[in-house]
């Protein structure tokens, strides 16, 4: 059997965390390297947050160089992070957690793929000719307020328990929610923390995200707003470009798979569905 030829995608991209205004301590992680872009919010306080941030970051560590990488190694991966939140969540006397979003370049059938994956409240986003959409959906209870009509996506950042989060790597019953799309010549990502999408709009994203400027300055500039907005929180942003190796961008083949949500002990399979399961602005 011979092994997969590695991807060649070229890709920009830059981070950026602060700990805010509010916090005195930054319980956010990233991974900003391909094949990997994750971004993890720590919960648990002083050290339990932090330390479950990075262990969920470890966990995707071992991708970081790698342009093989098959999607039942993220699935894996996360079961990983699950574990290793759990240890650390059953040595406090509060737990721990932590959310999980962003995105992993993988093949499928010889084709470079974005795998996104999704536990909790961070988000990720997909800029591609000017349209902007957020891909994952919130794990929380102001996004199921908002699914049920008595709450309207503008009124998310201001609802008072926006913070309460319905699924938690370390929790039980959290599977991931993963989305398979292809890898598009042109398209900026964005993965960022809540501290981020909760201070600013999604119009003020899109302007930052099109504002022409590097990954790295982009991700300066939104991080900035965020703290001019009030900083309540950490904030984590990682904007990727892809410069070369993906698809033409026409919408009409930009529209990706959902990859069904399993429990940690899961395996992936991919599932044909419309776009609209995602959630679009």
């Amino acid at each position: 059997m011979t092994s997969p030829r590695p991807l060649h995608v070229e890709v920009i991209s830059g981070s950026l965390t602060d700990t805010g205004l509010r916090r005195r301590v930054n319980e956010d992680a990233h991974l900003a390297s391909f094949p990997v872009f994750i971004v993890a919010d720590g919960m648990g306080g002083h050290e339990a947050g932090d330390r479950a941030a990075a262990a969920v970051v470890d966990a995707f560590r071992g991708f970081v160089g790698r342009g093989d990488v098959a999607p039942e190694e993220v699935a894996e991966a996360v079961h990983a992070a699950h574990r290793a939140v759990g240890a650390i969540a059953r040595g406090t006397t509060r737990g721990a957690g932590s959310t999980l979003t962003g995105v992993v370049a993988v093949q499928q059938g010889g084709e470079p793929r974005w795998l996104v994956v999704n536990i909790g409240d961070s988000r990720v986003y997909r800029l591609i000719s000017e349209r902007l959409e957020q891909v994952t959906v919130d794990h929380s209870i102001a996004q199921e307020m908002v699914d049920a009509g008595r709450l309207t996506r503008d009124e998310m950042s201001t609802f008072e328990g926006r913070n309460v989060i319905t699924r938690a790597v370390g929790g039980e019953r959290s599977p991931a929610d993963f989305w398979l799309l292809p890898v598009v010549t042109g398209e900026r990502i964005l993965v960022c923390s809540d501290g981020l999408s909760g201070e600013i709009t999604d119009e003020a994203i899109r302007a930052g995200l099109l504002s022409g400027a590097s990954p790295a300055q982009t991700t300066g500039a939104l991080v900035a707003q965020a703290l001019a907005h009030g900083g309540r929180d950490n904030v984590t942003a990682i904007v990727v470009d892809v410069v070369g190796g993906g698809i033409h961008p026409r919408l009409e083949d930009t529209t990706g798979g959902l990859v069904t949500s399993e429990p940690a002990t899961g395996t992936i399979e991919v599932e044909t569905v419309p776009s609209r399961r995602r959630r679009h602005d």
